[in-house]
């Protein structure tokens, strides 16, 4: 049965980390997955101390990411209305793109949707095309390396549990 769960915890923290393409704290999901897992497991299978180590691994996944997103479109000298306009722009795109190439157009959908949020705020601001265009760049750039960098973190994080499951 211990088989079964933990595959069951694979699932959603696969789930979970697919969650982060779309600027969503899928971190979180696989914290909250491996509480559940530890629950069931009385807390031997995950410790307590391994939960802490996910929380503040997943709590580090947001701040890099926001930070590396924040300074990506900062470099490109972006307004704060195009950074929140790329966010949720990015969120519309992944939305709209997930139907295509096997979900896999999520992804891409991200990206575009984030530089065209960033882009029409900056044009529409009347800065020119060179900057809007820029401005999007970097929104662009920023959410790429964020998001690679609070996927990995939560790749970490499944590893840990699936290394505290084999160790069990």
């Amino acid at each position: 049965m211990d088989i079964i769960v933990f595959i069951l915890f694979l699932i959603i923290a696969i789930a979970g980390l697919v969650t982060n393409i779309f600027g969503l704290p899928g971190n979180f999901i696989i914290l909250l997955n491996s509480f559940i897992y530890s629950w069931y497991g009385d807390f031997r299978i995950v410790s307590i101390k391994l939960l802490v180590v996910l929380l503040v691994l997943a709590l580090s996944g947001e701040l890099i990411e926001f930070l590396l997103g924040i300074a990506g479109a900062k470099k490109y000298k972006s307004s704060n209305r195009a950074v929140a306009a790329s966010i949720i722009f990015g969120i519309f795109g992944a939305i709209a793109g997930a139907p295509f190439f096997l979900g896999i157009g999520s992804l891409v959908g991200a990206f575009i949707g984030a530089f065209i949020g960033a882009f029409l705020v900056e044009f529409l601001a009347g800065h020119g095309i060179e900057q809007a265009f820029n401005s999007g760049w970097g929104t662009l750039v920023g959410r790429l390396g964020g998001t690679i960098s609070k996927s990995i973190i939560g790749m970490v994080m499944i590893a840990l549990v699936a290394i505290s499951f084999i160790n069990y």
